[in-house]
């Protein structure tokens, strides 16, 4: 057995990730941390890609031709199977490339005392691929910290506020600095927009936007005093809260600002967006979270939660799960469709930041460390995942990377990037976020995004709503009814007045009596006709005076005779 890179384990304990892997100590190589490419599958048979693990797309067995005396017959035949298992290795070729990475995480060896938590980072560093064990970094910077920290969409860049007046955004695949600002302000939050391309910092005067340059694009000075933001990708809507408790939405296409709510709990720093129907979720001092959307100005949902203050608070990328944290030492994770807790966790020191992955892995940190907790969502973790240590101190903000198993820690000493296997999600979707896209396919991107972009008004708690027929309310539907009942009572008493002068006739109009009133017609014609003839001499059908038979012509015969 060989280690990611290739060469023989060296002796001490082995830990099992969870792709199979074995390392010294553990085996990180998993995920996003795997940074080796498939190998082309285009020459293997499906036998051989059965027993690698592909999926093989087979169309069932070969036709038998052995007894088949028709040649032309049997190469068909033959043909049709050739076709049917190129395709099949083909289908599975593609599947291994589409589906190349799988997510692992960190196990321990079954049967013993070991624990994933007790695993260092220094240690998953060393045991880690080259390309993965890049990405653990440590940058110290006391003087301008503590830092914020956001990453782009993609995940490709991260972008940091340290409070005492420094922006940067880094391209964490180059490993490189992009831009790097020194406003005369301290920085309250920062955070990218609807790409890399631009991002806003809080700071003390307004929201002010930058491009990637550096270059200062826009004040918005209507968000004076704000402490947390938030981008709303799928509206372009820039949300910030702060000192009052104002909550305010501006579009950063038109530079409207939608919307501003009082939310009458005096100041607010904690604030989280729902990914799932875009709704704003703040965190306030009386233990209360509630949710807002532009479209009302009370809070759709009120929610106790704590007995102290709200600290932190994190949503899933489904938006069925909410964890909070509050003064009072307790971390809780709610069920959002009924708004009932799940469970709580014990945190021995305050909490100070929160943040959720993209595979549901939970990170609560507290100003020396910061504690993973991996499927504690939907059910209860018994112990923690992992564990990252910050000997500096100062916890200020948490951010998964996404698509990759990095966690990035921003505190009084600067900004640190973990390695936490499993975190991400390693299946890559370009057409969500594509971290290698070329200038002109970002462009096209943006113009896309542009064009799908959804009107404020369309936030509602339940998504499901929209594009239903809206049910007005009782005392418009109460009228209504009443006014229905009145013009139908009109109506019948009209039809009931015009009918009482005419006498019934039941029958009138059946086709038995519109015949024979036909008939009836027809004869009164005939009548007229025949009285005229009579009446000039003599007229009709009948026999004329004269035109007898004789005695000896049949009575049967009589009404024939004519005299001529």
């Amino acid at each position: 057995m060989t280690t990611p890179d290739g060469a023989p384990p060296a002796s001490g304990k082995k830990r099992r990730c969870g792709n199979g892997n074995w390392g010294r100590g553990g085996a990180p190589h998993v995920g996003g941390l795997a940074d080796a490419s498939p190998s082309p599958l285009s020459r293997k048979t499906t036998a051989q890609l059965a027993a690698a693990g592909v999926p093989v797309f087979s169309r069932g067995p070969a036709a038998a031709t052995a007894g088949v005396r028709d040649k032309k017959l049997a190469g068909a035949l033959r043909r049709a199977d050739h076709l049917a298992a190129t395709a099949a290795k083909s289908a599975a070729a593609a599947h291994a490339w589409l589906a190349s990475d799988e997510a692992g995480a960190l196990e321990a060896e079954p049967g013993t005392l070991e624990r994933t938590w007790r695993v260092g980072q220094g240690e998953l560093t060393d045991l880690a691929a080259r390309g993965a064990a890049r990405k653990a970094a440590d940058l110290t910077l006391p003087d301008l910290a503590p830092y914020s920290v956001d990453y782009s969409p993609s995940g490709r860049f991260l972008l940091l506020g340290g409070k005492r007046g420094h922006l940067a955004m880094i391209d964490a695949m180059a490993e490189r600095v992009v831009t790097e600002v020194f406003p005369k302000d301290a920085v309250r939050d920062a955070a990218f927009l609807h790409n890399e391309t631009f991002f806003a910092a809080a700071q003390g005067a307004g929201v002010f936007m930058y491009d990637k340059r550096g270059v200062e694009l826009h004040a918005a000075r209507e968000h004076a005093g704000a402490r947390r933001l938030a981008f709303l990708r799928q509206h372009f809507l820039l949300a910030s809260i702060g000192d009052g408790g104002v909550l305010r939405w501006q579009d950063v296409t038109t530079g409207e600002m939608v919307a501003s709510h009082a939310t009458r709990l005096g100041d607010c720093g904690v604030m989280a967006v729902n990914p799932h129907n875009a709704v704003s979720l703040c965190g306030h001092a009386n233990g209360t979270v509630t949710m807002w959307t532009p479209n009302a100005s009370t809070p759709v949902v009120r929610m106790l939660t704590h007995a102290g203050p709200v600290r932190a608070l994190a949503v899933d990328q489904s938006g069925r799960h909410l964890a909070t944290a509050g003064a009072d030492g307790q971390v809780k994770v709610w069920d959002v469709r009924t708004f009932k807790p799940l469970h709580a966790y014990r945190s021995r020191s305050p909490v100070t930041a929160m943040a959720i992955s993209q595979r549901a892995l939970l990170a609560v940190g507290s100003p020396r460390c910061v504690v993973v907790w991996k499927d504690g969502l939907a059910t209860k973790a018994t112990s923690p995942y992992m564990r990252v240590d910050l000997p500096a101190g100062g916890l200020r903000a948490l951010a998964f990377r996404p698509f990759d198993d990095v966690l990035a820690v921003g505190h009084a000493g600067g900004v640190r990037t973990a390695l936490i296997p499993g975190a991400g999600e390693p299946g890559l979707d370009s057409f969500v976020a594509d971290p290698y896209a070329a200038p002109r396919a970002r462009r096209e991107g943006e113009v896309r995004a542009l064009l799908d972009k959804l009107p404020a008004n369309s936030i509602v708690l339940d998504p499901g709503t929209i594009g239903g027929v809206a049910k007005p309310p009782k005392e418009a539907r109460e009228a209504a009814a009443a006014a229905a009942a009145a013009a139908n009572a009109a109506r019948d008493a009209a039809a009931r007045l015009k009918n009482e002068g005419r006498a019934r006739m039941k029958g009138k109009n059946k086709p038995t009596r519109r015949q024979r009133k036909k008939q009836f017609v027809i004869i009164e014609e005939k009548k007229a006709t025949l009285r005229e003839k009579l009446a000039a001499g003599g007229g009709g059908d009948g026999p004329r005076a004269g035109d007898e038979p004789p005695p000896d012509v049949p009575r049967a015969l009589a009404r024939l005779y004519k005299k001529h």
